[in-house]
């Protein structure tokens, strides 16, 4: 009864030694090399790095003076001791994997062999394991590659948020502490952040719902509109209103500005030409909002409209005809047949919406660049978002901590509204009840 306990124990004392007790000597091999050599990483080159990131480094970068001579000394940069010391920590992790990895063998190979079944042999083992576990074995380096390239970096940061890493404070110069949940405090209760944080999350909202509702009611309505059988040209309708979608993203916004300038811009001057004063679109904060509103319209409803089509190209014709035939009217057929087979399919689509829109920084950065300013405000003007007024905090006024603090704000508004709403969606409910 101890047999597989035992072999177990044996492995967890040292990589391999399990093994070896099932007469696996090859393989037991192999985990023994693989266990020295990260055991060798872990003390004598891991270790280091591990301290670095709980401490940050304890001694900053400045001017010593050697006799009469001022001489330049490097100190530790606590922001590469935490990359550092993240690596660090996920090659702990990954030898801690195998570490488990090890002990599971043994004590399944133990058991199996007090089970009376055959032990395999290392080559046996190498083709049992490309039967059983292929799949794994293909998703492994795209999940080790995702997990330094991505996950990482993303923990990297996050953990920005709990430091003191702002201007002034910025290494080598001067060394980055944790501070704990301080950061989050002050965008909550000093009033110079709350104050901002507060408008630009309200703003955020209200441009998300706005610029959602708007392209996706106004794409359904066009293609329902091209889709009908007396529209003619459905063809060149079609081509006319996809082309916002096929210039890219970036001069489409830039020409926009220059057409909605206050001052030489053509919109306005056509106005004046009919008697009209000009408005001014990007100075005033309410048309600000207004023309960001208009131009997200322009280059979002195509995006819905291709989606509607292939809906409504699926939609059974009977369900017309019996309507028809019930005395059911144009608006009746929207609201009862047309709506709601699109909407079953494009839920998903409209919540993705709905988080990209929060996100959406090239439409305010290209086109307002946030403003026109608000002073009451903290580095964010009066059409700034969430992810705007985040890349101002980090890109032009160093203020890293806060920035990070943002963006966590962000993930939870984003993925906590995605989840929640996509759970609800009929499309998921039924997929759920298949299943």
């Amino acid at each position: 009864m101890k047999k597989p306990v035992g072999a177990a124990i044996l492995s967890a004392v040292m990589f391999g030694f399990g093994q070896w007790s099932n007469r696996q000597w090859i393989k037991g091999f192999v985990f023994a090399a693989f266990g020295a050599v990260g055991l060798y990483a872990l003390i004598f080159e891991l270790f280091d790095y591990l301290r670095g990131l709980v401490t940050l480094g304890t001694q900053p970068s400045g001017f010593v003076k050697v006799g009469k001579l001022t001489k330049m000394v490097e100190g530790d940069h606590s922001i590469f001791m935490m990359i550092k010391g993240l690596a660090a920590l996920a090659a702990s992790l990954l030898i801690c994997f195998f570490y488990v990895l090890n002990i599971r063998d043994a004590y399944l190979v133990a058991k199996a062999r007090k089970a009376g079944h055959p032990v395999h042999d290392f080559r046996q083992s190498l083709a049992s394991l490309g039967q059983k576990h292929f799949a794994y074995l293909v998703l492994l380096p795209p999940f080790i590659t995702i997990a330094f390239l991505t996950v990482l970096p993303l923990v990297f940061s996050i953990l920005i948020a709990f430091t003191n890493y702002a201007d002034p404070i910025l290494p080598p110069a001067r060394l980055v502490d944790w501070v704990g949940f301080d950061n989050f405090s002050q965008m909550l209760s000093l009033k110079k952040w709350s104050h901002t944080f507060g408008g630009v999350l309200m703003w955020t909202l209200i441009w998300a719902v706005i610029a959602t509702a708007t392209t996706y009611v106004g794409g359904v309505l066009v293609a329902v509109l091209i889709h009908q059988p007396r529209v003619r040209f459905k063809k060149f309708w079609r081509t006319a209103l996809i082309i916002p979608f096929a210039i890219p993203n970036m001069i489409s916004l830039l020409v926009m500005r220059n057409m909605f300038n206050n001052q030489f811009g053509p919109i306005n001057d056509y106005l004046r030409r009919i008697g009209l004063q000009g408005l001014p679109w990007l100075t005033d904060p309410f048309w600000a909002k207004v023309t960001v509103i208009l131009v997200n319209m322009w280059m979002g409803i195509p995006i819905t409209m291709i989606l509607a089509f292939g809906v409504l190209t699926t939609i059974p014709k009977d369900l017309y005809e019996a309507a028809d035939a019930d005395g059911a009217g144009s608006f009746q057929r929207l609201r009862y047949i047309t709506m709601p087979m699109v909407l079953f399919s494009t839920a998903p689509i409209l919540i993705m919406q709905f988080a990209g829109n929060i996100n959406n920084f090239n439409v305010i950065y290209l086109l307002t660049n946030g403003e026109p300013v608000n002073i009451r405000y903290q580095f964010a003007g009066h059409t700034d978002l969430l992810v705007t007024w985040l890349y101002k905090l980090a890109l032009n006024q160093s203020q890293f901590s806060f920035a990070s603090v943002i963006g966590i704000f962000i993930f939870l508004i984003v993925g906590s509204f995605s989840i929640w709403s996509y759970t609800r969606t009929k499309s998921y409910r039924e997929e759920d009840m298949i299943h």
